[in-house]
């Protein structure tokens, strides 16, 4: 009787479903629903810059144990979450550091990019609070729809833009080394 115990007890411990995690007081969900598929936490880590926390990068993705090569080919459904847990990030401030992010990640491409570059900024115009939260979901074959607290604010098509994007926190000189490998879950 004992070892049926032991053995119902693994099994309810094996089937329910991830704790949330916890970072800088954000409350991570294990998961997310978006274009009617369910995206798995891979990881997530604080953006700091100068000693201050400005935002939780977290990485959502439908493929499992996800390298950062593969969320830049873009054949899985993927998501970057930012938390925004600074009263000091401004819209200003946040459209300097994805625009500086973008020179950076598109290395030569940034005038080809220019069209999509300045529409996906426009998401960060209306005024940014802590407690905002942004996700960047890339869709393969598509783009990158970006969301602001749940709300849909744009479509980004073109494969570049999507990788280029992604690569600003990903890609092979990204914007901090540290928070790619926790967003990775190494």
């Amino acid at each position: 009787m004992k070892k049926y115990l032991i053995m119902a007890s693994l099994m309810a411990a094996t089937t329910l479903p991830a704790a949330a995690k916890t970072i800088a007081d954000v409350t991570l969900s294990p998961s997310l629903d978006t274009q009617g598929q369910p995206l798995t936490l891979q990881g997530a880590g604080i953006r700091s810059k100068f000693f201050m926390d400005l935002y939780v990068g977290s990485l959502y993705s439908s493929a499992a144990d996800i390298s950062a090569e593969q969320v830049l080919s873009g054949d899985d459904l993927n998501a970057i979450r930012l938390n925004i847990v600074s009263g000091l990030i401004t819209s200003d401030k946040m459209i300097d550091t994805i625009e500086a992010g973008f020179k950076k990640a598109a290395k030569g491409d940034y005038d080809n990019l220019k069209p999509q570059i300045e529409r996906f900024i426009a998401v960060f115009n209306q005024p940014i609070e802590e407690g905002d939260q942004f996700t960047l979901v890339s869709i393969p074959g598509t783009g990158v729809e970006a969301f602001k607290n749940g709300e849909l604010l744009t479509l980004v098509e073109g494969e570049q833009f999507r990788t280029t994007l992604f690569g600003i926190w990903l890609g092979d000189d990204p914007a901090d080394d540290d928070l790619k490998q926790e967003m990775l879950g190494n």
